[in-house]
């Protein structure tokens, strides 16, 4: 008995002439070769990256790993033509550097506090200022935009002559910030401040670096409250919340993802800055100044102890790999729990 032949509704495309359909009596094939142009496609982005990845291992870790094995020899300037034939120190330079009571232990720890008060505050301050530089920035007013283009200055001018010109300021005789708080303002007395000498070093170092770091945690709230819909903030307002409640209750969780990794950022960049206190001080700073970065400088370049200052240069490594994973494990940590509790 022949079956009758079913009838298609009106525009409908039988199965046998659909795109991709197999033909009537022939299986369809799998697992044919694939396309050469698909695996050139697949094979492009790992070609982009391959001078990237060639440029970072020359750049960074072949000196990484020469300084690490430099770190367990005896490495001065006697042997600095041929470094691989220095003689074998083992962890000599390690217990050198942690022992606080030899003068080079002892100057690596006050070094090393210096850096912790110094990056604590500065990290502090640039958040502080570029949160609420940014906050008050999500108003619109006349002249917003060019009072923004303002603020990304001392971010967008070289490190170099941003602290040239600010050792020049601080100069004791002929320098604008001696001029205006004594000579303008009548602060201090009469006679000028010695603001690249002393405790004050501290304090100079500490204004440079946050006037150019600021703009950078400005820049990066400023686009992290580009996400957050303004409709939360006008509900806000209807409910009776302040300012004050509208920037705690909505702004501040808003970016704390981000906050969380600018933090990170900046401790980083402060806490291993060298051209900073560098171009400012020169190559000795002050006891109050002196930075974790150009106390090994010191010690490597200065000194000619290039085993001691390579074994100082990993310690700063291990200390910042494990800040790093612990705030990482923190952070990581206090989110889950955060989305657990929604």
């Amino acid at each position: 008995m022949t079956p009758a032949p079913t009838t298609l509704p009106p525009g409908t495309t039988p199965p046998s002439k659909r795109r991709g359909a197999p033909l009537p009596g022939r299986p369809r094939r799998r697992g044919g070769p694939r396309h050469p142009g698909r695996a050139r496609r697949t094979a492009l982005p790992y070609l982009l990256l391959l001078p990237a990845l060639v440029l970072e291992l020359l750049i960074h870790l072949v000196p990484m790993v020469m300084g690490i094995v430099a770190s367990f020899r005896e490495l001065t300037q006697f042997h600095i033509r041929d470094w691989t034939g220095a003689p074998w120190a083992g962890f000599d330079n390690y217990r050198l550097a942690v022992d606080v009571n030899r003068p080079v232990g002892e100057a690596l720890l006050r070094s090393f506090l210096t850096t912790c008060l110094f990056t604590l505050l500065s990290v502090a301050l640039c958040w502080l200022i570029g949160t609420a530089a940014a906050v008050f920035m999500q108003e619109t007013f006349r002249g917003r935009g060019i009072l923004r283009a303002l603020f990304l200055v001392p971010y967008a001018l070289p490190v170099y002559a941003a602290v040239i010109t600010w050792s020049f300021m601080f100069q004791r005789d002929n320098g604008l910030v001696n001029h205006v708080i004594h000579d303008q303002l009548g602060i201090g007395g009469a006679e000028h401040t010695f603001w690249l000498l002393g405790d004050n070093s501290f304090w100079a170092l500490l204004t440079v670096s946050v006037w150019k770091g600021w703009p950078f945690a400005f820049l990066i709230v400023t686009a992290a409250l580009q996400n957050i819909p303004r409709e939360l903030y006008e509900a806000a307002a209807l409910d009776g919340a302040n300012t004050w409640q509208q920037i705690r209750r909505i702004t501040l969780p808003s970016v704390g993802p981000v906050n969380q990794v600018l933090v990170l950022v900046l401790f980083l960049w402060t806490f291993n800055d060298f051209n900073t206190p560098f171009v400012l001080f020169g190559k000795s700073a002050p006891e109050a100044a002196d930075l974790i970065s150009l106390h090994i400088y010191q010690s490597s370049f200065v000194t000619w102890n290039f085993g001691t200052g390579s074994a100082m240069s990993v310690l700063l490594l291990l200390f910042l790999l494990l800040v790093t994973a612990v705030y990482l494990f923190v952070t990581t940590r206090g989110r889950r729990h955060d989305d657990a509790g929604r």
